[in-house]
């Protein structure tokens, strides 16, 4: 018997596994690449369409779109999209394309609007200091959006500084179908649509996928008005950088958290305390490659790379899946978490970025390790507090009633469109992508949770601790589940079956 340690909000429990479980743990550190000339070389030699040189005349108008660094969870310090989005803004400038003529244009999608000390961060200081370009932050609500026609024969509604430019770039990393690339453009587009791109099955394989095709139909509707281009890095995982810099890709390092002298201190210490300990731990994020092209072409090429970079390849699914759900929420800005967004972590996030086949055999156990308590404050979490008290009425159709209702509300929307909380479509959006992975699993065993009512709420088994939470799966298993154990965050992807 093996103890395994995994996050469970800031706590640190303990997962007893056997020898015929599976650990899943993100696989070493990769060489980096210097970020500013693999941009520079990405730039002048495309993967498709001209190079930036050609389609940058002086004097044009620029519009650069980038996303909050909301991916990979927990994200770092030091982040190489600040690197490449400086590099591409020097590159323009070089080219005669100064920085009045240049606006950045931040795509958040639904979530609640980057302040300005978050906006800051988004170059490296210095250039962020010597900046005199215009910022936008993308308004999902605003009424000026442009209409454009999609090639699904629907409609959406843009952000007006994609057409009225002369060049789009697309400045991203390749995270998931959605998060990168065309997603970037479709994340700058009108609430409804975004929020018709939520309940992607997967995060990773794009064919036949309803919701990469959306956002290749937006891509197709920004091209057809501008030139367009991008640049799109292959990020690593976040990574810490200080006394557990081995954890989790490396064994001994599950060791030495279960045996350092200062866990049982931690673990006394206040909530607020410890989520500041883990939010101030030095992280860091490596880029080891660039692609330029068209959005879907450089976001395609890069995806692949980062999944075979990050990925777990795991020989065929479990019958349990244990899965620990860190202290932040998946959104920036960064919030603590609620059960909706713990459920969006854990089902929404990890058990989506699969491919080829579910992580979890149909009607499996998925072990979510956290205490799922409702921590809502006033403000940024009100519309959270609307789906989950839809949710407590356990009627389906409740659940539909409060969206339409969600959308219609003026005060949510006035208070998402002046910064202090997310779109009020947000959290039915993360609910809807927890939907492909419930359809699979049999059930939720809350391991430790502290809220029986609102465990209950989202039709999840709450449990006492980590060991009865496995006692149930063993139990549901017909004796003797094989448990696999997801080493998060970061969360990486899942590669199952095959060689």
């Amino acid at each position: 018997m093996r103890r395994v340690p995994l996050l469970s909000g800031s706590r640190i429990v303990h997962v007893p596994i056997d020898d015929e479980d599976v650990v899943l743990r993100p696989p070493p550190p990769s060489s980096a690449v210097d970020v500013a000339a693999a941009v520079r070389d990405a730039l002048r030699f495309p993967l498709a369409g001209a190079p930036v040189s050609d389609l940058a005349r002086r004097g044009a108008r620029v519009t650069i779109v980038v996303e909050p660094p909301a991916l990979p969870i927990p994200g770092a310090q030091i982040d190489p999209r600040q690197e490449a989005l400086a590099t591409v803004l020097a590159e323009l400038t070089a080219l005669g394309v100064t920085d009045d003529r240049q606006t950045i244009l931040v795509a958040g999608g639904l979530a609640q609007k980057l302040g300005q000390r978050d906006l800051e961060r988004l170059l490296p200081p210095p250039e962020a200091r010597e900046y005199r370009g215009r910022v936008l932050v993308h308004d999902a609500a605003a009424e000026d959006l442009v209409p454009v026609s999609l090639s699904d024969d629907t409609d959406a509604r843009i952000h007006r500084a994609l057409v009225e430019t002369d060049l789009v770039v697309v400045v991203s990393a390749a995270e998931t179908i959605l998060h990168g690339g065309p997603g970037a453009l479709l994340s700058a587009s009108d609430a409804a649509t975004v929020r018709r791109a939520a309940a992607a099955s997967s995060l990773l394989q794009a064919a036949g996928e309803p919701a990469w095709e959306l956002a290749l139909a937006v891509e197709r509707a920004v091209a057809s008005k501008v030139a367009l281009t991008s640049v799109s890095l292959v990020l690593d995982h976040p990574r810490l950088t200080g006394r557990f810099r081995d954890y989790p890709h490396e064994p001994a390092s599950l060791r030495h958290v279960s045996s350092s002298p200062f866990r049982r201190l931690y673990s006394l210490l206040p909530g607020g305390v410890r989520r500041t300990i883990l939010r101030d731990q030095a992280r860091a994020i490596a880029a080891t490659a660039a692609f330029a092209g068209t959005p879907s072409v450089a976001h395609s090429e890069a995806l692949l790379r980062a999944v075979e970079l990050r990925a777990v390849r795991l020989a065929e699914p479990v019958d349990a899946l244990a899965v620990g759900v860190p202290w932040i929420g998946p959104h920036a800005p960064r919030e603590p978490l609620n059960p909706i967004t713990a459920a969006s972590v854990s089902l929404g996030l990890a058990l989506r970025l699969w491919r080829d086949a579910f992580p979890v055999r149909d009607g499996g156990t998925l072990v979510l390790v956290h205490s799922l308590t409702r921590s809502f404050s006033h403000g940024p979490k009100d519309p959270y507090r609307r789906l989950l008290d839809a949710l407590e009425t356990e009627d389906v159709s409740a659940v539909s009633e409060s969206e339409r209702a969600a959308a219609a509300d003026t005060r949510a929307v006035a208070a998402y469109r002046a910064g202090r909380t997310c779109h009020p479509l947000l959290p039915y959006a993360d609910w809807a992508g927890c939907g492909p992975a419930l359809s699979r699993l049999g059930r939720v065993i809350v391991a430790g949770s502290r809220d029986a009512v609102a465990a209950r709420a989202l039709g999840f088994v709450p449990g006492h601790s980590i060991a009865s939470a496995l006692e149930m799966a063993h139990g549901v298993s017909g004796g003797r589940a094989r448990v696999g154990v997801l080493l998060a965050p970061p969360y990486s992807p899942l590669l199952v079956g095959g060689a």
